[in-house]
């Protein structure tokens, strides 16, 4: 299937589901969701995990639930999680690694009525790949390349997600260089574009393959730090 972009009925329908949260309007409406949601999201994840591929020829996409595409339902029975059942945000990942694909440095992105968030990297490390990431940033070399990637992002406009943690771990003292790369939970840094822009097919891929080049050096760093993680 081409990708020509999502129907612009896409976003009101998101807000519909916002709007009736519960699983007796889904069902009447799923006809919809597979229209204006599912089907051209796999048409995205089809078309722009090929224009990735040129970016990064490793990465990983399959135009599936639990692949490159999520669930609509929440786990509800998870404890701290949002207990309405339907997600009105939908995201899709492509991800580097053979690990998990949210502990997997990826390209990721979702889109709600409110926003398109687009970034790459892990926004939140698993024990195993906080331990990787801290042995990474113990050289100093490396901790000085981090730390200027990412004031180099910042100047090109794009956010870097904010600090974890507020006490520095075991053997790390502040008055080390770059100390504050300790404190993150996760490393990521991501930009927020207006959401009108998934409607524009040819636009959106351009738009995204940019910025996804620009934040290319961060995903890599992430997946090196990945393939420190030691296995149980």
């Amino acid at each position: 299937m081409e990708f020509k972009g999502f129907s612009k009925k896409t976003l009101p329908f998101l807000e519909a589901i916002k709007n009736n949260n519960n699983k007796e309007w889904f069902e009447l409406h799923r006809s919809e969701y597979e229209e204006y949601i599912l089907n051209p999201s796999r048409a995205f994840v089809e078309e722009f995990g090929e224009h990735l591929m040129a970016l990064e020829p490793t990465i990983n996409f399959a135009p599936k639930i639990n692949k490159s595409l999520f669930r609509i339902y929440r786990d509800t029975r998870r404890m701290g999680t949002i207990k309405v059942p339907l997600k009105h945000r939908i995201g899709i990942i492509f991800w580097q690694g053979n690990g998990s694909r949210m502990q997997s440095s990826s390209f990721y992105l979702h889109f709600s009525p409110e926003e398109l968030f687009v970034a790459v990297g892990v926004r939140w490390f698993e024990k195993p790949m906080l331990e990787a990431y801290r042995e990474y940033i113990k050289d100093s070399y490396k901790r000085e390349g981090l730390n200027k990637l990412l004031h180099s992002l910042m100047n090109k406009g794009y956010s870097v997600i904010e600090k974890g943690y507020k006490r520095f771990p075991k053997g790390v003292h502040k008055d080390m260089m770059y100390s504050h790369l300790f404190l993150y939970k996760g490393m990521a840094t991501y930009k927020i574009l207006k959401p009108s822009l998934i409607e524009d097919g040819e636009k959106l891929i351009d738009e995204l393959y940019k910025i996804y080049e620009d934040m290319l050096p961060l995903q890599q760093i992430v997946y090196e730090i990945s393939l420190r993680v030691k296995e149980d």
